[in-house]
């Protein structure tokens, strides 16, 4: 199963590679998922959250 984020749910993404012949073939352009200690509803869990939605701060972080 492919992860995504929990805050905003940003995934894999599809689409095609194209040569310079112009041949396409299929891939995946996967987020950048991390598992982070975070506060959630006043306790401590471990949840899935993409770094965009980190450097932005809608994630508070656990010490």
């Amino acid at each position: 199963m492919a992860k995504t984020c929990s805050v905003c749910g940003k995934g894999v993404a599809h689409g095609n590679l194209v040569s310079h012949s112009n041949i396409k073939t299929h891939r995946t352009w996967g987020a950048n998922i991390q598992t982070v200690r975070a506060v959630v509803n006043g306790h401590v869990e471990r949840v899935n959250v993409c770094t965009r939605c980190l450097r932005s701060g809608k994630v508070q972080r656990a010490l």
